[in-house]
């Protein structure tokens, strides 16, 4: 069951996924459309899910399950995976890639391979203070306050020198 991302409770669950590419406007409607039906048709065992999603600097979709209306399980989570590789399909792009790594520069997000990341933080293009997104904050809450942070606050900063 659908409901605004704002009137999610800041316990909800979280996927973030990152695009390789920022969307285009247009890809932007196709995904709100679809992830609407998505969500209105997401269920646990048969019972609906109370979910919502939001995408942020035309880049990351992010998926939010209020648990306190019901938890989600292994099937559930399956059938997010299905939808986000629907996305990917239908709009040519990569939003499950682990090995991408994005970062701010001034006012743009950047998204580089690990092994990029690693060369640009030891020639110092990437520093302790550089923002950097942590996708692996599991709330609504974490990924409010901790998921745009400085390279050494994350677990970014292991490739520091």
């Amino acid at each position: 069951m659908f409901t605004e991302y704002k009137n999610l409770p800041s316990n909800s669950r979280v996927w973030i996924y990152q695009s390789d590419r920022e969307f285009t406007h247009q890809e932007i409607e196709f995904i709100s459309t679809k992830a609407i039906e998505f969500i209105n048709t997401w269920t646990r065992h048969g019972d609906n899910l109370e979910g919502s999603f939001t995408v942020k600097y035309n880049q990351f979709l992010v998926l939010a399950v209020d648990e306190s209306f019901t938890n989600v399980s292994g099937c559930s989570i399956d059938s997010s995976v299905r939808f986000i590789q629907e996305i990917e399909k239908e709009l040519q792009l990569d939003l499950m890639d682990k090995m991408n790594v994005t970062f701010k520069d001034g006012g743009s997000v950047n998204v580089l391979k690990l092994s990029d990341f690693q060369h640009f933080a030891k020639e110092k293009k990437i520093t302790s203070e550089t923002i950097v997104f942590n996708n692996m904050v599991h709330t609504k809450e974490d990924f409010e306050n901790n998921w745009e942070i400085p390279a050494d606050q994350s677990w970014h900063k292991r490739f520091l020198e």
